[in-house]
């Protein structure tokens, strides 16, 4: 049986699994039944390594295995595959979910933020900063920032920039909103993106900025967070996110934003 590397590449990615178990999954799936030893022929499998690899697919749902002798193990349709993939992804999810909730009351959370706080007495407010790549990455850091903020917060972001927004950053922002933190929202607006910024201003001031391109967030005149590259121009997984905690800037670009702000239009 000959899978060509570009398509098992695929598969490790598409279904976490490693070199080994894509390339027994697929011989199984070439034969529909077999043995360990006929699938360590057929996939180049160590014949060692093979019931590892047929108890780790077993397990992740991938086969079944056939009681008898020889013992023999069944492919299963690829589509209840992917069913039992997704099943077992949520449960995984959840439990991970509950494991971190009640971190919250554990006394392991308190060590680790005792550790923290006593490490940040030792740095230097300017060396609070550092770069994520990856636009997940900077939205995760992004979350964060504005769910600490205390009084302001100010969002500059691109036409497409301001749809996602809504999706990763509303609740968050509505959480300051109601502890009454100022959120100011600045943006190009058009036909693709006036809904997103009509939903927007139910938590922030809201306008359209139509003569500058940028994308930077700027947290209680302390914290900056900018973005070096067009998000028209590159790929998500290319975003660069560069976070600083210099006062000093963000109250000195805030001000020149505030000119900005002042000549932009209120979105209605």
């Amino acid at each position: 049986m000959i899978v060509k590397d570009e398509f098992l590449s695929r598969l490790r990615k598409i279904f976490d699994l490693n070199l080994y178990e894509v390339k027994v999954w697929t011989a199984l799936l070439s034969r529909g039944s077999s043995t360990a030893g006929e699938l360590s022929n057929i996939s180049d499998v160590p014949r060692s390594r093979t019931y590892d690899i047929l108890e780790s697919l077993e397990k992740k749902g991938f086969i079944v295995m056939k009681l008898g002798k020889p013992i023999k193990f069944i492919a299963l349709k690829p589509e209840e595959v992917v069913e039992r993939v997704k099943k077992n992804l949520v449960k995984e999810a959840q439990e991970k979910t509950v494991r971190l909730d009640t971190l919250k009351s554990d006394e392991v959370l308190d060590e680790l933020n005792t550790l923290f706080t006593q490490g940040v007495k030792f740095v230097e407010p300017s060396d609070l900063s550092g770069s994520m790549r990856g636009r997940q990455n900077i939205y995760n850091h992004m979350d964060m920032l504005i769910r600490d903020a205390e009084k302001t917060i100010t969002i500059i972001t691109t036409a497409e920039g301001l749809n996602r927004k809504l999706e990763a950053l509303m609740p968050s922002l509505e959480k300051c909103k109601k502890r009454g933190v100022r959120i100011k929202i600045a943006a190009p607006i058009d036909k693709n993106n006036i809904k997103v910024a009509r939903d927007l201003k139910s938590v922030a001031e809201v306008r359209n900025m139509e003569k500058m391109k940028a994308r930077f967030l700027i947290i209680d005149s302390t914290q900056i967070m900018f973005m070096l590259l067009d998000d028209e121009k590159f790929h998500p997984n290319y975003d660069i996110g560069v976070w600083i905690n210099t006062e000093f800037f963000a109250r000195a670009l805030e001000e020149l934003f505030e000119l900005a702000w002042r000549e932009m239009k209120v979105v209605k």
